[in-house]
């Protein structure tokens, strides 16, 4: 049968607690540290990435409201040039429609007095011609 003999029984005792306290600390206790700090690091990690999502979305936000400011600050600017451009226009044209008006004003006068200088210079002749013509008819 099996014996207990208590003497080894305390030996092997002794010797199993020596172990495991020699163990705990070369082993257990800088696994456990080990352990720890990972966990540590993997929470302050997600913690970090969390913050960094956060503040994206926030950026994000930020840059689309600026985005959209700007696009309505160019669009204003857009439509006063425009509208400027409008006015420009308009000023030119009438401009040179005016311009345009007193040239043909101008154009029209100039063939009148030119008009009335031929008629004037063919009334001359016409008296010269009949005066010549009346002659001829009289030597005839």
């Amino acid at each position: 049968m099996l014996e207990i003999n208590v003497k080894w029984f305390l030996v092997l005792l002794v010797n199993f607690l020596v172990l495991l306290y020699a163990l705990n600390i070369i082993l257990f206790k800088p696994l456990l540290k080990l352990f720890k700090e990972r966990d540590d690091n993997v929470t302050g990690a997600l913690g970090a990435a969390k913050d960094m999502g956060l503040r994206k979305d926030e950026s994000i936000a930020r840059l689309n409201k600026e985005l959209s400011d700007a696009r309505s600050k160019a669009k204003e600017a857009f439509e006063s040039l425009r509208a400027e451009g409008a006015d420009s226009q308009k000023k030119v044209f009438s401009k040179a429609e005016t311009e345009a008006s007193e040239i043909l004003q101008k154009a029209r006068a100039e063939l009148k007095a030119e008009a009335d200088k031929a008629r004037q210079a063919l009334r001359a002749d016409v008296d010269k011609f009949s005066d010549e013509i009346v002659r001829k008819l009289i030597k005839v």
